[in-house]
């Protein structure tokens, strides 16, 4: 029975909704068979089938098949056939496959699998970040930026734009790839919100010395699994001599193409979690920071001033907040707050010598 419109449009209804499916369809028979050219069916993620593409002995190969083509992404064409010399891909592509029915017969099923749009989530708002926006979304990208002080109307690519809370706690359907450019501002923060979570690839733009400082912080300061530290891209992208931020943000995305069609050299995707993957923006090793209305805006460690606009990384200490300028003094001031608050309270030292009289 060849397919009927209800399978082209349930395949259009699961398209539009973003779930991942296999559309089988049957594109040649040597009888006997049950199935006729053009019989298709759908096969979803649980392994059940909507549809028709043969009997007893062929659905089940084709439901394995189908499962291997949603894991991989590429489609196939199946040969089924009693004849088959043996089970595999031929050099043509084709996989052969024993029928063990007695009927015998011969199907080809072409397979297909129907993915929904990768998820890329980029944190920053740095030149870099806005070209991987750009540049991700005209690759087919369901791009998100994530940055608390981010401009909507300057990343009109972007599909959402959202807090830098938002990377703790946004819901994904599919584990996203996660691009933290901040360049320096955010940086620790960025990547220990996404290494705490079940995603696909976490990757950083940074010197080879500021990737070994990052990757330091995270074993010293938040108890993560040496496993997840370890599948940190970082610098992130292919080695292209990348200079500009297209070029690098071109760089980037060739290494999520390589991740995301099965051909990249490493391991992306972080190991298993150590720390519950939704947690609130101030745990993991950081003392909790009340919301107040004043706090103390020079950087006791290296004296910067801090715009309140910017102030991110705060800590507190003896009822009062500080804010700093990165995120290297905050940790070096929670580890000994007393004596840096000790020397930024303490008054100019004042000369003993009487003044010199005026001329």
């Amino acid at each position: 029975m060849a397919a009927g419109p209800s399978v082209f449009a349930r395949a259009a209804e699961l398209e539009s909704g973003g779930t991942p499916f296999v559309l089988a369809t049957v594109v040649a028979v040597r009888r006997p068979t049950s199935a006729r050219p053009g019989a298709s069916g759908i096969v979803h993620p649980d392994g059940t089938i909507e549809g028709w593409v043969g009997g007893s002995c062929a659905q089940p190969v084709v439901v394995r098949e189908a499962l291997r083509a949603l894991a991989d992404g590429q489609p196939r064409l199946l040969r089924l056939s009693k004849d088959a010399p043996g089970e595999g891909r031929r050099g043509d592509g084709v996989v052969e496959l024993v029928m063990t029915c007695h009927s015998g017969g011969t199907l080809e099923i072409y397979v297909e699998p129907h993915l929904p749009a990768p998820h890329l989530w980029i944190a920053g708002t740095t030149p870099i970040a806005g070209a991987l926006v750009a540049l991700g979304a005209a690759s087919g990208w369901r791009v998100s930026l994530f940055d608390p002080v981010a401009d909507t109307e300057a990343f009109p690519a972007a599909e959402a734009v959202l807090g830098d809370r938002d990377l703790h706690l946004r819901e994904f359907d599919a584990p996203p790839y996660v691009v933290v450019a901040t360049q320096g501002v955010w940086d620790e923060e960025a990547v220990l919100a996404a290494l705490r979570r079940d995603v696909a690839y976490v990757g950083l733009v940074a010197s080879p010395t500021r990737a070994a400082v990052v990757r330091q912080w995270l074993r010293d300061e938040t108890g993560l699994a040496e496993e997840r530290i370890a599948a940190l891209r970082a610098p992130a992208g292919l080695d292209l001599g990348a200079e500009t931020a297209e070029e690098v943000a071109l760089s980037i995305l060739g290494e999520l193409v390589q991740i995301r069609r099965g051909r990249a050299a490493f391991v992306a995707a972080p190991g298993p979690a150590t720390i519950a993957g939704r947690v609130a923006a101030t745990s993991g090793g950081e003392a909790a920071v009340p919301i107040v209305d004043d706090i103390v805006l020079v950087d006791p460690v290296c004296g910067m001033t801090v715009d309140r606009k910017d102030a991110r990384h705060l800590a507190e200490y003896g009822g009062i907040v500080y804010a700093f300028c990165q995120m290297v003094c905050r940790t070096r001031f929670i580890h000994d707050p007393a004596s840096f608050v000790a020397a930024a309270s303490a008054p100019a030292s004042v000369s003993s010598e009487p003044a010199s009289p005026e001329a």
